[in-house]
């Protein structure tokens, strides 16, 4: 995500340590899932295609960087002596277990590409994507164990329990056109911004910050955990597969209910909720990607602003998330998170 960021030329250098540590993360992570049988190693190998913005190894860095007693002491270009090899195998971890929902959710919803290319299910099979899923879980916890301190390992291991409980509840209401706005919250809470803030949390705990600090970073990746989700269903519903590397229309296709269409079945009368419901249940029948009901569903969402809502909503927690910094202390880290936050629902990828 760094390397995408439009950045003043005085966090030049703040990029570039964060940067130059991203390819020590890339190393390690290398290193830990590397295979001695042929097979098992090309898989591996095949599933590194799914890096994209890194963005949660990045906010490890960042957040220890951010946190960091000696942050306010240290210049610009030296920033990258403060994160140490268990920065780097923290911010590893995440993205080892940000993979392995990846490699799952691309069984879950029958994925066939991701990144712009093929995905493991669709080039070996249901069963072994869900395996080498499991693969990437068991890498990341063996990896975080090599840490001295138990207290990285419990929060990874927490996160990845509320993960999978997010992912259940969605399953669980899968096709319930009654869902609300709280429980949507509570999945997306759970299933993306867990890790999030952890991500910011785990970079903050290895540097030694402050117990304000740790829970005011924290609580900035909660914050921009929701708006990117809140982003990524506004891009499954209005983005184009050429941009974004990944089919659209997926929620729809699976009812899966977001944010815009949640607030659009709660803004109408009864006879245009009932009209909404038939469309919705044609447009789950179909990909926006085929137009069709799906490309009617969005128009039927820009009627009662309910894209402009669910857009709204996830600047809000941008927001939120920068006020959140306050608690830090000023330095060019800082203002990169910021720029890092805002870039969140501006992205069009």
């Amino acid at each position: 995500m760094a390397e995408m960021l439009t950045i003043p030329a005085e966090l030049e250098p703040v990029q570039a340590a964060i940067l130059s540590a991203m390819d020590r993360v890339r190393e390690r992570f290398d290193e830990q899932l590397a295979s001695d049988l042929p097979p098992v190693d090309r898989l591996v190998r095949h599933v590194e295609r799914y890096r994209g913005k890194m963005l949660r190894p990045m906010l490890v860095l960042a957040g220890g960087l951010a946190g960091h007693p000696r942050i306010g002491q240290t210049a610009p270009e030296d920033l990258g002596g403060l994160l140490s090899a268990d920065h780097i195998t923290v911010a590893a971890v995440c993205e080892m277990v940000h993979m392995a929902t990846l490699v799952h959710d691309d069984v879950l919803d029958d994925a066939d590409t991701r990144r712009r290319g093929q995905t493991i299910n669709r080039l070996h099979g249901n069963e072994t994507a869900v395996i080498l899923g499991d693969l990437l879980i068991a890498g990341s916890y063996h990896l975080c164990s090599q840490l001295d301190s138990q207290r990285s390992a419990l929060i990874i291991g927490r996160v990845s329990m509320d993960m999978c409980a997010g992912e259940l509840l969605q399953l669980h209401h899968r096709g319930d056109f009654s869902l609300d706005e709280p429980t949507y919250f509570e999945i997306v809470q759970r299933k993306t911004a867990a890790l999030i803030a952890a991500s910011c949390e785990l970079g903050a705990i290895q540097s030694g910050a402050t117990a304000k600090g740790i829970s005011a970073l924290a609580s900035f990746g909660r914050s921009i955990g929701v708006a990117f989700q809140i982003q990524d269903d506004l891009l499954d519903l209005t983005g184009r597969e050429d941009v974004i590397g990944k089919p659209v229309g997926k929620d729809l296709e699976k009812s899966k209910l977001t944010l815009p269409v949640i607030h659009h079945l709660s803004s109408v009368g009864i006879e245009a909720r009932g009209a909404s419901l038939r469309l919705l249940e044609r447009a789950c029948s179909e990909s926006i990607a085929a137009a069709g009901a799906g490309a009617e569903m969005v128009e039927m969402l820009r009627s009662t602003g309910s894209i402009q809502y669910a857009g709204r909503v996830a600047r809000e927690l941008v927001q939120s998330a920068k006020a959140d910094l306050k608690a830090i202390e000023n330095s060019g880290v800082k203002k990169l998170l910021i720029v890092m936050a805002d870039a969140v629902v501006e992205r069009a990828l």
